[in-house]
């Protein structure tokens, strides 16, 4: 078998056998195929696709480049759920406590931020010796003891999509259905959870700008999930403002924080009681998507969810304190208030240059190697539809250096429409993706 006529083979437009398939993510995960011809591939696929059968091929070629976290030891039905990445997204903050505490095992493997989209590990760490790396006896001792648990993915797990996607990067090869799904899939389906929750983020601050090409993804995804053997379903939710308020590590997790005690932005608490009543349907807790929301919403109430954050927390390393105190998170030297120039409604909220307004404040990070301010970003003061007065306050920037205020103030002013009436409610759910099919709301 030889990498030149498989790249020949793709590039006219032919399907590619499992063989190989197989034979090219063992042999370039190993460094046997070189970057340029795996680069020639890659082109090859993002022109001519990938049909079904060889996309799941593909995923599970690169499930078996690396280890699998095997968690059926663990009593109940194990769900995960999966972002793909967004502005102010705290989701899983917020809901991996709340289905914890129904008695659900909620096990998560997350990652870091990149770019304008957050990374729910930064967030976690903005908690003073929070631990996000577990050996796989204190991974296994923690969820048995919690229900929950929220870590690093080892650096062995599918190390071919590691490999393949830093390529993709620098080839503009990132942009195909195929490549998004088998990526994105191949690390969830290597972790053993039972079901599969994947929260699609569609519009301005999301990779999928467009609501067809996120159901395209969506589709490909659980049908990747569903061949595979696990239960997978996926949301189609708004990411054409940020989720919440809070843009930036700490203030995200304090937002997480008052969302847990009953307070906090309602479209992040009412997002985090859709997505748990899916999750407690797919665990088989409840009956129905309404039985799964009151469930949630009891334990918001009785603040048996902001325990088990609390709980979570203790189990992985982190000051407690800081939890019930969030004033002791990491804070910034300066609060800048950015007032409105104008009065009306507010129009539109960008949600990637609000992102990229909190990258230049140092609340991201651009390369992987990169040191974030955890304490740095932007707190909204207005979301969409809301009435605006000349000189209220619009956001605040939190910093700890002022060289770059005056260029992100202007920057937000810019961003944050204004207009003179008000617009329609926006949805936060578009539709749900399953096995059986789409549906939009």
């Amino acid at each position: 078998m030889r990498m030149y006529d498989i790249i020949k083979k793709k590039r006219d437009g032919q399907e590619l056998s499992t063989e190989e398939i197989y034979y090219v993510v063992e042999n370039y995960t190993k460094g046997n195929i070189p970057d340029y011809q795996m680069a020639a591939l890659l082109m090859a696929i993002y022109f001519n696709k990938m049909n079904e059968r060889e996309t799941l091929d593909l995923t599970k070629a690169m499930i078996n480049s690396g280890e699998k976290v095997d968690i059926s030891y663990i009593d109940g039905i194990k769900v995960d759920k999966h972002s793909t990445g967004g502005v102010g997204d705290t989701i899983t903050l917020i809901l991996g406590p709340m289905i914890a505490a129904t008695g659900v095992p909620f096990v998560k493997m997350s990652g870091r931020g990149l770019g304008h989209t957050g990374g729910t590990l930064d967030k976690l760490e903005s908690i003073d010796n929070f631990k996000v790396n577990l050996s796989r006896e204190e991974f296994t001792r923690i969820v048995n003891q919690t229900n929950i648990v929220i870590c690093s993915q080892t650096s062995n797990i599918a190390p071919a999509d590691k490999k393949m996607y830093s390529l993709r990067d620098v080839t503009a090869t990132v942009d195909n259905i195929s490549l998004i799904a088998s990526s994105i899939m191949s690390k969830k389906l290597a972790i053993g959870s039972d079901a599969i929750l994947l929260d699609v983020k569609v519009g301005k601050g999301a990779f999928m700008k467009d609501l067809d090409s996120a159901v395209e993804l969506s589709n490909e995804m659980v049908r990747i999930g569903t061949n595979y053997g696990r239960e997978t379903v996926a949301v189609l939710t708004n990411m054409d403002e940020p989720l919440g308020n809070a843009i930036g590590n700490s203030l995200e997790v304090k937002e997480a924080i008052d969302v847990l005690k009953g307070n906090g932005p309602k479209d992040l608490y009412d997002l985090s009681i859709e997505l748990g009543s899916i999750l407690l349907l797919m665990a088989k807790k409840v009956k129905n998507r309404n039985e799964g929301k009151e469930v949630l919403e009891e334990v918001i109430r009785t603040n048996k969810a902001y325990e088990k954050l609390i709980q979570l927390v203790r189990y992985q390393g982190g000051n407690v304190e800081q939890i019930k105190n969030p004033d002791l998170l990491p804070k910034a030297k300066y609060i800048i208030e950015v007032k409105s120039s104008k009065e009306g409604y507010i129009k539109s909220i960008d949600a990637e240059k609000i992102g990229l307004c909190a990258l230049k404040l140092g609340a991201g990070r651009e390369t992987m190697d990169y040191k974030i301010d955890l304490s740095a970003g932007i707190v909204l003061n207005k979301k969409i539809n809301d009435k605006i007065n000349k000189d209220e306050i619009l956001a605040y920037i939190h910093t700890n250096n002022l060289n770059k205020v005056t260029e992100v103030e202007e920057m937000i002013k810019d961003i944050i429409e204004i207009s003179d009436i008000k617009g329609e409610d926006k949805k936060l759910i578009y539709g749900i993706v399953t096995k059986e099919g789409v549906t939009l709301y």
